[in-house]
């Protein structure tokens, strides 16, 4: 069960457990149904995982379209692949962690991370300053990017298309489709 919630209260047990209620942006029927399954799971003796965490807005479909409208527009212009201009915002604007990994394991982790999209890519930098370590830089797709991140990333696509004589958006639907976030839409009803 995936929702949110913006109320929590804290209590304890008679033997001073502590015990969350939390109040769920969820229709009252899916509420019980979820409650039904997880009494099924702890009836057969296992255990339940839960982790609460800040709420991040992901971001729309539309600001991903947009941002590939964009790619593809100025690919045409610069006789590129859009592919490739993604890749070039993500590396110039984009988000990414510096890594030391095992030298002996980089071939593998390169594998593995370019197979979470046409963003995740990697680029070896050179020996690490740990010993039998290799730098890598590794360069997260814009599927996980929330509104800032995001932003950054179209607003550098909007500026290299202009810069390029391609009619863009105008600036207040540009910042409407960064503002659409994918944010639950039902409330409980009494």
């Amino acid at each position: 069960m995936l929702t949110t919630t913006g109320e929590i209260n804290l209590t304890f047990t008679a033997l001073n457990r502590p015990m969350l209620t939390l109040c769920l942006d969820m229709k009252r029927q899916d509420a019980i149904s979820a409650k039904q399954g997880f009494d099924e799971v702890i009836a057969k003796g296992k255990a339940l995982s839960v982790e609460i965490k800040p709420y991040r807005a992901r971001r729309s479909l539309d600001a991903n379209s947009y941002c590939w409208v964009l790619c593809q527009k100025i690919a045409e212009v610069i006789s590129n692949t859009k592919e490739e201009v993604y890749r070039k915002v993500i590396r110039d604007v984009g988000q990414f962690d510096i890594l030391p990994i095992k030298t002996e394991a980089v071939d593998t982790f390169i594998n593995r991370w370019s197979g979470g999209g046409i963003g995740w890519f990697t680029e070896v930098e050179g020996d690490s300053k740990i010993e039998g370590y290799t730098k890598v830089f590794a360069y997260y797709g814009s599927s996980v990017y929330d509104t800032k991140e995001m932003s950054i990333l179209i607003n550098e696509l909007v500026e290299q298309a202009q810069e390029l004589g391609i009619e863009t958006r105008p600036a207040d639907e540009i910042n409407s489709l960064l503002e659409a976030w994918d944010v639950p839409k039902t409330k409980e009803t009494p």
